[in-house]
């Protein structure tokens, strides 16, 4: 399928990422907001052949941290496996390299 990209607008998949105020320390919940919005300016190019970004704050500690939305509806974790073989990216790398690339961001941020 990687000949047929980028795919429209309509047929990507959305990856929704919430992060934890308190990843940015004890004043986190003053900075979250913003470090969510550079962290979206940061990734929205990676995959964006076939991906839409989600960053934001997670308030609400019964939403998960990762979401896959497809189409309004929410993917398990098997489907986003398989949408992801279709470009073939795995779905654990993929979490994977996010997670440490966040991780450089926030001690970037942070000025460690």
């Amino acid at each position: 399928m990687k000949s047929n990209l980028p795919l429209a607008d309509d047929k990507k998949l959305t990856v929704v990422f919430r992060l934890e105020t308190g990843c940015l320390g004890p004043a986190g919940e003053t900075h979250i907001e913003a470090f969510c919005q550079l962290a979206l300016n940061k990734f929205s190019s990676m995959h964006s052949d076939f991906l839409h970004w989600g960053i934001v704050p997670r308030y609400d500690k019964s939403l998960p941290e990762m979401q896959y939305v497809f189409n309004y509806k929410n993917l398990s974790q098997e489907q986003a496996t398989k949408f992801f073989a279709l470009f073939d990216v795995s779905l654990d790398e993929f979490e994977d390299t996010l997670h440490k690339k966040l991780t450089v961001l926030i001690e970037q941020y942070l000025g460690h």
